[in-house]
């Protein structure tokens, strides 16, 4: 039977990125992991082994550190653009473009004496990991997906889960009173004409906090859609909210082996097994971009 070439791709995974700037004596630091991916006419390549084609990975690599210096690192989205394009309309050889860029936060250490002073001395933040995924085609057509991951929320009442399915292997009792916990993951693609990068980012973020806390949940996909939804109403240049939530359950621990009561306070934290709850929330008129989500 004849063999032929599939889809195909090639780039540098984790650029780990670590950029100072230097405000006078205050300084400012910006921590991001940065992949590429490129694709376009690379038969050759896979067939002959003929590199004539190729950017090397090496070089891909180079070019993070080398725009970081050119033209700095503000918001990931527009770095990303900023690689994609390149990458594409320097190469003829490259159609598509797939930058991929991760954040990681740093804090001022307060009220630091010495020589640092809280000017140039941080802390790893405990907060999320912002995320970006940015798509360009030779076209010109740009796409833009933002989010985050590891952000952990938990309320502590206000949620319960009743009325399921219940069969021969069904142990799970309802419950009117229990903990909701998870770790979101969260990527919504931007409209073209997106406002600012860093201003969306901190309203989305706001928005999905809001409905996870103001949402009296009967289920977390209830609440999976309530958080999508509130960010479509709020945020006019999302189109689209893509969640994975797990269910990091908090089970409440029997004391009556020791004489006492547990009036929903002490709860065991399973790490795993876990129910992994995933779902899109878009606008009805959302223009199909599958391959923005890979």
């Amino acid at each position: 039977m004849p063999v032929v070439l599939g889809p195909n791709r090639y780039g540098k995974a984790e650029t780990r990125l670590v950029r100072v700037v230097r405000d006078g004596d205050v300084h400012h630091i910006k921590d991001v992991t940065v992949g590429s991916a490129l694709s376009g006419d690379m038969e050759a390549v896979h067939l002959t082994g003929d590199n004539a084609a190729v950017l090397p990975t090496d070089t891909q690599k180079n070019t993070v550190y080398a725009f970081a210096r050119k033209h700095g690192v503000a918001q990931i989205e527009d770095f990303a653009i900023l690689l994609a394009r390149h990458y594409v309309d320097s190469q003829p050889t490259v159609h598509h473009a797939r930058v991929e860029i991760e954040e990681y936060f740093w804090d001022r250490i307060p009220g630091a004496s010495g020589a640092g002073g809280g000017r140039h001395s941080f802390v790893r933040s405990g907060r999320e990991t912002r995320t970006c995924v940015v798509h360009h085609d030779r076209d010109g057509s740009t796409t833009v997906v933002s989010g985050l991951k590891d952000l952990v929320v938990l309320n502590s009442t206000g949620s319960e889960f009743s009325g399921f399915v219940q069969d021969e292997y069904t142990t799970l009792k309802p419950t009117g009173d229990r903990v909701l916990a998870t770790e979101v993951s969260a990527r919504w693609r931007h409209l073209p004409g997106a406002s600012p990068y860093g201003e969306s980012y901190d309203e989305v973020r706001r928005c999905l906090l809001g409905a996870f806390a103001e949402t009296y949940s009967l289920s977390l996909q209830q609440t999976l859609y309530a958080m999508g939804e509130r960010v479509l109403n709020t945020r006019k240049e999302v189109c689209e909210v893509r969640l994975a939530m797990p269910n990091k359950h908090h089970f409440l621990v029997d004391l009556t082996p020791f004489g006492l009561d547990n009036p929903n306070e002490v709860f065991y934290a399973a790490d795993r097994p876990y129910g992994l709850i995933e779902g899109s929330v878009l606008r009805d008129d959302t223009p199909d971009a599958r391959f923005a989500w890979e």
